[in-house]
């Protein structure tokens, strides 16, 4: 009995031992290479029939360069991504009217928008129309963290708006300033955005044209407009439009679409605009243009007819004449009334702006806003039939 149990047990102590022998020498390669293969094998490793990759090529994925697959123009898309998208915040506003008790008299609307960061001190750009009238206004940045935004200066006229939010120097990734005066037509670009909230969302098409004009607020154009054809939908507006090089060249801010949706056609203020603007918005709140002092002007084939002027304003001193209002007394059997009548015969027509002819309202506004607050302009007009020139000391406007 003694002898028949002893022998059981160095039998059961050999198989284990055999059965650890052969596992370390057979099995455990095996099991760890499957490990290997599932652990470290890069999402794009080659499968068939859903079983993992052998040994040999999951090392030969390992060992290849991560782009040796990608095209040049692959690998230009993505170094401008991977470069600008940290620099692209999403923008979401909360809009709502309130009574003077400050009950809610509506639901608050939500809007969104995009913008990028300009400097480690947290200014953010991004279009006017993104924040107008919002209440409130928070800015998420690439690691999902949102700030209050406060409102640093705005340009309705030009649609563009400094935000400024107090986030980590260490998180704010500021975008690189291009030249909008060198681009062409046919250039490469990229739109990176929040189209229906999707964050940091990149396009990709070419500029379509360029110089291009857009209505603006105050009866003015917005000038130089930069056409492209890459797909901006809701919630691009604001955000960046980039070169080749990743460098900023221009902000989106609009399409052309009868529905709302992106057709193909859409638009970005160009970053010369924005370098002569943003400046001013954050020392300043706002931007301070030239004023003629001419405050309305009727297109005819002869010229710009002088309606209206700012009283005591730069045209006004200068001794320029606009429409003149008469009154004159007429009397109804035992009553006098008194009428105004506006004489147009002695409003001036101005024809010409430092030697430029000029046929419409439009020139002239861009000429005055290429101008200084301080800076004198030369109008040749004519008046009463007598061509003379006139010299106007620029004042300032918002």
């Amino acid at each position: 009995m003694k002898k028949t149990f002893f022998m059981c047990v160095a039998s059961a102590v050999l198989g284990a031992w055999l059965a650890t022998w052969i596992n370390t020498a057979f099995l455990e390669p095996y099991v760890g290479a499957q490990e290997f293969g599932r652990l470290s094998a890069p999402e794009s490793s080659p499968v068939d029939g859903g079983q993992l990759a052998s040994v040999r090529d999951v090392h030969s994925l390992h060992d290849a360069p991560e782009d040796e697959a990608l095209t040049p123009e692959e690998r230009v898309n993505i170094q401008v991504y991977e470069k600008v998208n940290r620099s692209v915040v999403n923008i979401t506003t909360r809009v709502g009217r309130t009574d003077n008790f400050f009950f809610m008299l509506e639901a608050p609307a939500e809007g969104a928008g995009s913008g990028s960061v300009l400097d480690s001190e947290g200014h953010i750009l991004t279009n006017f129309h993104v924040i107008e009238d919002a209440r409130e206004i928070r800015v998420t940045l690439f690691d999902g963290e949102s700030y209050d935004a406060v409102l640093m200066g705005s340009d309705p006229v030009y649609d563009m708006a400094v935000l400024r939010i107090s986030a980590p120097p260490e998180v704010l990734v500021p975008v690189e300033f291009g030249d909008s005066n060198r681009l062409r037509v046919g250039q490469k670009v990229y739109a990176i955005g929040n189209p229906f909230g999707l964050e940091r969302t990149m396009t990709v098409g070419i500029i379509s044209s360029l110089n291009r004009s857009l209505p603006a607020r105050r009866e003015r154009t917005m000038k130089s407009i930069i056409q492209i054809d890459a797909a901006l939908n809701r919630g691009n507006s604001g955000g960046p439009l980039l070169d080749s090089r990743g460098r900023l060249i221009g902000m989106n801010t609009a399409i052309a679409s009868r529905t709302g949706e992106n057709t193909g056609v859409g638009f970005a203020i160009p970053v010369n605009n924005i370098q002569r603007v943003v400046p001013q918005l954050i020392e300043k709140g706002r931007v301070i243009r030239p004023d003629l002092g001419i405050t309305r002007v009727y297109q005819t084939e002869k010229g710009l007819v002088i309606a209206t002027l700012t009283p005591g304003g730069p045209a006004d001193q200068a001794g320029l004449r606009g429409f003149r209002m008469v009154r004159q007394q007429r009397r109804r059997g035992p009553f006098v009334y008194e009428e105004t009548q506006i004489d147009r015969s002695t409003a001036d027509i101005i024809i010409a702006i430092d030697g430029k002819s000029i046929r419409l309202a439009d020139e002239l506004l861009s000429a005055i806003d290429n101008r200084s607050p301080g800076d004198e302009v030369v109008l040749t007009v004519v008046r009463e039939g007598r061509e003379f020139q006139v010299g106007v000391v620029l004042g300032e406007s918002d």
